[in-house]
This record gives C-alpha cells, structure tokens and sequence, in this order.
C-alpha cells in the first residue's frame, strides 16, 4: 500500500515545485523590458508540454509529473481575471464562486454581481469543452493530443501581447 501511494508524491511535489518556479520567474522578472513575467511563464509551459508530448509511453510517470509541474505555473501565474480569482486547471472552486455570485444578484439584483456570475459559468464551460476537446484529441492522437495544448497556449502568449498594447493606448 505504502509503495503504491508513493506514486502520487511525484506529482505533488512536481506541483510544488512549479509554484515555487512561477514565484521566482515574477521576482526576478517583473520588470524585463520585453515580456511580461506571465509571458515567460507561459513560455516555459508550452516548451516542457512540447516535451512531454515527445515522451515515450513507458514514461508516463514523468510525464504526468511534468504536466503537474505545468499545471502548477498556470494555476500560480493566472490567479485573477477581471479582478476576481479564478482557477485555470479546475472547476470546482470556479463552480463555488459563480453560484455564489449569482447568490449575491439574488439577493441583490446587482446587474454586477450577474455578470461576475455569468463570468465564473463562462470559464467553467470553455474548461469543459476544452477537456472534452482534449479527450477526442488524446483519442485520436494519443500523446501527442498535448501539442493542442501548446498551440492554445501560443495563442494565449501572442494575445498577450495585444492586451499589452491596449494598456499602453489607454494610459
């Protein structure tokens, strides 16, 4: 039993050890000129997925430890959206804050409220089509279904940039 549960410290730490990355690459690289430090991390998950997609299959147990590592930046990096937090990677904390929200216009009938709430249901759905997306994908292309990933992410990385843009014409 021991042994066997063993195998999910890999992860965990891997988990660990992504959130003590995300959190030095925004120390250190909060004011370099080109890219945002979201940017940077952004980048470094699409090259370790780009890796892992590469990976035999004997090598699962590294692999899922090396999309754990991943998940972790994304989750530390992507923290708050419209100045409400949100979770990237999951969808239960996203679920307790929109039914919350929509609580509050029950409440209240604050039209922000319902939007916020509309919000979190938004994020909820994209997750969800994007997991039965990566399904069909792993399905038909097995491993390398991750590369996907990795394109949404590049797209991500370059809209970025855009919003960077947009920052800088509002000021």
């Amino acid at each position: 039993q021991m042994v066997r549960a063993m195998t999910y410290l890999p992860p965990i730490l891997a988990f660990f050890c992504g959130v003590l990355l995300t959190n030095s690459i925004r120390r250190r690289a909060a004011f370099h000129p080109r890219l945002h430090w979201r940017q940077m991390v952004v980048l470094a998950e699409i090259g370790l997925l780009l890796g892992v997609g590469f990976l035999p299959s004997s090598w699962d147990a590294p692999a899922n430890a090396l999309v754990s590592f991943t998940c972790a930046m994304q989750v530390q990096a992507f923290r708050k959206v419209n100045g409400s937090a949100y979770a990237s990677t999951m969808c239960i904390g996203n679920l307790r804050s929109g039914v919350d929200a929509f609580c509050a216009y029950w409440d209240t009938r604050d039209r922000t409220a319902l939007r916020k709430a509309g919000r979190y249901f938004a994020v909820i759905l994209i997750f969800a089509l994007g997991a039965g997306f990566g399904g069909v994908a792993s399905q038909l292309w097995g491993t390398g279904a991750i590369w996907a990933s990795c394109l949404l992410l590049a797209v991500s990385f370059l809209l970025m940039f855009r919003q960077e843009i947009q920052a800088e014409a509002d000021c």
